[in-house]
């Protein structure tokens, strides 16, 4: 297998045949014994777009925007389209992506298969509700457009159906208008989570983008950096803009000894002292803003050839203390997260059948996989996410056991209903054999 078909995480280790899709109108030519599915650009962190044994469907040829009103914002374009691409044609002419998740190289059809979810989603929710139709491709030959009122059930089933619902060819966007590239943007430094909690609340009242990274080391686990931000009105566009230049690579693997405890420690203490103001407001542009990992391509090489997992949960808002009693456990493991990002959801409701986000908090963790220490750790956070009334993040996951997996997810038995026959994941088999 091509190491370019892995998921983002490098982990789990799979052998599986690709099979590229190039045309949308040509029927689905599948082999004639194993599963289908399809893969895009791989920025999935777990195993949903792994098919071990089996096929991918490599959609990345499908790559061609279809229609574009510069009037309306209304966009369609082809699955395999990715945000990047649609941001290049429809910044420069005044719209934005609804919502977007903390990479922009991500397909079209990604991102409804993941139901990816943004910095806005107390105001905008996940990136479902934001698509008007699609064509939904079934291995039959069967071609059904899916809409909120129009086979609506395989609508809901396929936002945020993993890829497991049939091949998606192309989708409907409604951009959001927006005047520029550039963005205010505020960071306030708290001290601990009640701190946050305070922050966030105001912040969400001002800001349409909000979001935290926290400190989850041992010494100050809780305390971090809060972001926020708004996109700049027709007024207040600056006379000249100077572009950032992103385009750095990480050439090779780190040695799996460089993050350790003690690295990631000493990282969130820089990183939380770089700031050296409680609050810094500025004008800044949307790339850094929005996509600050983007900026060095192939980042998952920093925890070198083993991989990481990464690990996200959402609980109900009201339990406050949960947050807490999860960073401390992860404090005294010694197993610090190099990145985590901390926020809450709003009450948007998304359309989609499986979709992760909903009122509450969540907290997205990267680990280095470190042996069995590191699955010990998550297993122990699985079982205080599902006794707060939480849940995990089919789309990060490599790891998740049937039994927590079918608890958190009780609709997963309606949704088996609109899998196609002929695709699979390895995550599919995993979370329901």
């Amino acid at each position: 297998m091509p190491n370019s078909y892995q998921s983002w995480g490098r982990f789990p280790k799979v052998s599986q045949n690709v099979h590229p899709v190039r045309w949308r109108k040509k029927p689905l030519t599948l082999p004639d014994t194993n599963s289908v599915l399809p893969y895009g650009l791989g920025r999935s962190y777990g195993d949903v777009c792994l098919n071990d044994g089996g096929t991918l469907l490599a959609t990345r040829n499908l790559n061609h925007f279809i229609d574009f009103d510069k009037e309306t914002g209304l966009l369609r374009c082809e699955a395999g389209v990715s945000l990047a691409e649609i941001l290049e044609l429809c910044l420069p002419q005044g719209w934005f992506l609804p919502t977007t998740p903390g990479t922009k190289f991500v397909t079209v059809g990604g991102a409804i298969a993941n139901d990816v979810h943004g910095k806005n989603h107390h105001r905008a929710g996940t990136y479902g509700r934001h698509i008007l139709q699609f064509e939904l491709l079934r291995s039959n030959g069967e071609r059904l457009l899916c809409t909120p009122t129009s086979n609506e059930q395989y609508y809901a089933a396929t936002i945020s159906g993993l890829g497991l619902t049939g091949l998606i060819t192309w989708a409907e966007i409604q951009l959001k208008r927006v005047y520029h590239r550039a963005m205010h943007s505020e960071s306030i430094q708290f001290t601990d989570l009640e701190e946050f909690f305070d922050i966030s609340a105001q912040s969400e009242q001002d800001y349409e983008y909000t979001m935290a990274w926290v400190d989850c080391s041992s010494q100050n686990a809780g305390r971090g950096i809060f972001f926020c931000g708004n996109h700049i009105t027709e007024e207040e566009i600056p006379a000249k803009w100077q572009t950032p230049s992103r385009t750095h690579t990480m050439p090779f693997d780190l040695p799996g000894f460089v993050l350790n405890q003690w690295s990631v420690s000493a990282f969130n203490w820089a990183y939380y002292k770089k700031q050296r103001q409680k609050s810094i407001k500025k004008l800044t542009d949307y790339d850094p803003f929005f996509y600050p990992l983007d900026a060095i391509l192939q980042w998952n090489r920093l925890y070198g050839k083993q991989g990481f997992l990464q690990y996200q949960f959402v609980v109900p808002y009201e339990d406050h203390k949960i947050i807490k009693d999860i960073l401390q456990t992860i404090a005294a493991s010694g197993l610090s997260s190099f990145l985590a990002v901390l926020k809450t959801f709003g009450d948007l409701v998304s359309p989609g059948m499986l979709s992760f986000p909903r009122k509450g908090v969540t907290l997205a963790l990267d680990f280095p996989i470190k042996g069995a220490s590191t699955f010990e750790l998550l297993e122990r956070l699985d079982d205080m996410v599902r006794e707060a009334k939480g849940v995990v993040y089919p789309c990060k996951d490599a790891r998740l056991s049937a039994r927590n997996f079918q608890a958190y997810y009780p609709q997963w038995t309606e949704f088996s209903k609109y899998i196609d026959p002929r695709f699979s994941s390895r995550f599919l088999r995993r979370v329901t054999e």
